[in-house]
């Protein structure tokens, strides 16, 4: 093989601020249940997770911002437990995971960036690495995702180039399993993007594609039409067979890997929306 695997520094180069999206009901729920709903998703969604390239750097805030993020954090914690608590769901192919959990080898998951409420309540004090934005709304992302039991590391998508990736693929190699959203972190949604190709590739670790879904449910108009459960809602999260990425994979392969793993999470949401649905017909 010929071609070069892109770079990190190449696909940074490209980086552009995501407008921040108000949240906006767009259908008719209960009115309690609606309010709780639209406030978690906002405080999930506000800020994507990055697509796995980190640079670890000192941001430097205010003690009113501190207060802040650690005060809506609290409630986005509170709200999305709540919710996702009372969620019943049901689960495949987690067995997969927890063998790595137990044998202390790294991996890999990914799903849509407008899916992660479901996933953050189930995987609760494991010790997942999630991945938060520098910014002063991923504060608050990071405040939620520590309340949860996830290890995280604030990183960039747009500085650190190979740096990050070696950071990233550092915490594989040890052990750790990483919570990516490859269509993250500014969309479009459903696309997946090659961060986690990138630090599979580099870890050697495997990726595991995972689709999720809910009913009845909010969805809101977020460029990732961010998904928040109704309480007492069916859930469903299907984790698929894990995906390697050769240590001579070029360009090409990448493109064609993206593109099955991309096909691979939209089908196995496909399965967990039929099966939502049909627990509730």
């Amino acid at each position: 093989m010929t071609t070069a695997a892109p770079s990190f520094a190449s696909l940074s180069a490209t980086a552009r601020p995501m407008p921040r999206l108000a949240p906006v009901i767009i259908a008719t729920r209960p009115a309690s249940g609606a309010v709780c709903c639209i406030a978690v998703g906002y405080l999930m969604s506000t800020v994507p997770l990055p697509l796995g390239i980190i640079f670890i750097v000192v941001i430097e805030r205010s003690e009113r911002d501190r207060r802040r993020a650690r005060r809506l954090g609290k409630l986005g914690y509170a709200l999305a437990r709540a919710i996702g608590s009372t969620v019943r769901l049901h689960v495949e192919g987690w067995e997969q995971i927890e063998q790595h959990r137990r044998e202390g080898t790294g991996a890999v998951m990914v799903s849509w960036h407008g899916r992660t409420l479901i996933p953050a309540n189930f995987m609760r004090g494991m010790g997942i690495l999630a991945l938060i934005s520098l910014s002063r709304d991923g504060d608050i992302q990071n405040e939620i995702f520590t309340r949860f039991g996830f290890r995280t590391l604030r990183g960039s998508t747009s500085r650190g180039g190979v740096r990050a990736a070696l950071e990233a693929a550092r915490e594989a190699k040890k052990g750790a399993i990483l919570a990516f959203t490859p269509d993250g972190p500014r969309g479009p949604s459903g696309k997946f993007q090659p961060g986690a190709l990138l630090i599979a590739q580099k870890a050697g670790v495997p990726i595991y594609p995972a689709g999720i879904s809910a009913y009845p449910r909010i969805l809101l108009p977020t460029w990732d039409r961010y998904l928040v459960p109704l309480p007492f809602a069916r859930g469903a999260f299907l984790i698929g067979s894990p995906v390697w990425v050769p240590a001579d994979a070029d360009k090409d392969d990448f493109a064609q890997l993206a593109e099955h793993l991309e096909h691979t999470i939209n089908a196995l949401e496909a399965r967990a929306e039929a099966l939502v649905r049909r627990r509730w017909a």
